[in-house]
């Protein structure tokens, strides 16, 4: 996994994600990109439609890293399958453990 999509900010850290609504089940599905363009591909079970698949990510999001759904914010790309998430409260080294994430 790439150190590239994750950013660490004064409220936590933001998340780039690659979303793959319509899957069979929502699960971590590799790493969409490279270096600093990287993102975590998600594939969603929940179809892109009337914010399902942003929904589903939040509460995927929410568990993967043992936060409230509040804690996650979708802070761009509503409507586009790339998005950045702020998880507050999660720091970098934490997000990192979670994801597998290799010291840079």
């Amino acid at each position: 996994m790439s150190a590239g999509m994750l950013r660490e900010t004064k409220d936590g850290v933001t998340l780039a994600v690659r979303a793959q609504p319509g899957a069979k089940k929502t699960a971590i599905a590799g790493v969409y990109g490279e270096g600093a363009a990287a993102q975590l591909k998600i594939a969603v079970q929940a179809p892109p439609v009337e914010g399902r698949a942003n929904e589903a990510l939040i509460a995927f999001l929410a568990k993967t890293f043992d936060v409230s759904k509040s804690s996650i914010e979708l802070v761009a790309g509503e409507l586009s399958r790339s998005k950045v998430f702020l998880l507050r409260g999660v720091s970098l080294a934490q997000a990192e453990a979670q994801l597998g994430i290799t010291a840079r």
